[in-house]
């Protein structure tokens, strides 16, 4: 895996580092594998193969604006003698970054898949809304005008 040192960059920039940290995680291993699916208009859905795991070794948590999941693998206790193995139990922790206003309304885990639906939730004062335009009344523009003068 190739690497770049972003520390000249640092020296150099202010107000960057977001920038640098995105460009960090864009390169990190995707284990597990996941989806990232646009279920509605203002709905999303992350779908992780965590095949293996089971509800109580994953850990979903959203810290402001970072959305965090995690898998710590218990101990087997079955004495197992593999002959090949192509399933990863190994220990993981993906960290998304969320748009303004986006949470997490649920998390399941069916099928070896963990689902977590997301939606944004705009609040109210910051949508797009119309401004109804007032046209003035022909004979109060001239009386207004007049009493101006």
């Amino acid at each position: 895996m190739r690497t770049f040192d972003h520390s000249p960059l640092y020296r150099a920039t202010v107000g960057f580092e977001r920038l640098f940290d995105l460009i960090d995680a864009a390169s990190r291993p995707n284990f597990p594998p996941y989806d990232i699916e646009k279920t509605g208009e203002d709905r999303y859905r992350i779908s992780m193969a965590v095949a293996g795991f089971r509800p109580e070794e994953i850990e979903v948590s959203q810290n402001g604006s970072e959305l965090s999941v995690s898998g710590k693998k218990g101990q087997d206790k079955a004495e197992r003698q593999l002959l090949h193995q192509g399933i990863a139990f190994r220990d993981f922790r993906q960290t998304f970054r969320l748009a303004a206003h986006v949470k997490v309304t649920a998390a399941r885990l069916e099928n070896g898949l963990l689902c977590v639906d997301l939606e944004r939730e705009v609040p109210e004062e910051m949508k797009p809304r119309k401004i109804e335009i007032v046209t003035a009344d022909p004979a109060s523009v001239g009386t207004a005008v007049a009493e101006a003068a």
